[in-house]
């Protein structure tokens, strides 16, 4: 952690007027309001720097972004992956995405009109540590993407149970303990 007074570094004399306008002259702090690297270094293992002020800029082009973006899978991720082996595995049989059920769940049980989710942390907001983690940079976008999904996720469980169907939802980071996840879908679909 790197410590600057940025009242007289000079790093940021925005936030040094700021903090002389309100009575806290010398920024009242020992150190800075957050952790922050030198100028313009980027952090180990992210595309991100940090902007004098604070402010974190990405580092990637427009272009880049997006092709990154664009690797994020929706389907055959490795922990869904995981999840149709152990499911198949247990001997119950499945159709994969269903569109003409709502939600398109990942698992579909239609005889049993039972729908199995398999949420990851990060985008669906679980209470763990990867879901409560949020990105560094453009946090306005993320929010707003974050707090759709929530609401998608209980509007789609809404209409699902209006519909007459039942739904689970396996977290990414129960897949850790698969005898735990293996009872838990065989109470569930045998319900």
């Amino acid at each position: 952690m790197i410590h600057h007074d940025h009242a007289t570094s000079g790093i940021c004399r925005a936030r040094a007027a700021i903090y002389r306008k309100i009575g806290l002259a010398d920024g009242g702090l020992q150190g800075p309001v957050y952790p922050l690297p030198l100028r313009g270094a980027e952090v180990r293992g992210s595309s991100t720097t940090h902007h004098p002020c604070g402010r974190v800029m990405d580092t990637l082009t427009p272009q880049q972004r997006s092709e990154r973006m664009a690797r994020i899978r929706s389907r055959d991720t490795k922990p869904e992956l995981i999840l149709r082996k152990l499911v198949h595995g247990m001997g119950y049989r499945y159709r994969l995405n269903r569109r003409d059920v709502v939600g398109n769940p990942d698992l579909a049980f239609i005889g049993r009109r039972k729908a199995l989710f398999l949420h990851g942390c990060f985008w669906h907001r679980h209470d763990c540590p990867a879901g409560r983690r949020v990105p560094k940079s453009r946090l306005d976008f993320w929010e707003e993407k974050f707090s759709k999904n929530v609401e998608r996720d209980a509007l789609v469980s809404e209409q699902l149970r209006k519909a007459g169907w039942r739904l689970l939802v396996v977290w990414e980071c129960q897949l850790r303990d698969l005898t735990k996840v293996a009872r838990k879908i065989r109470k569930f679909l045998d319900a």
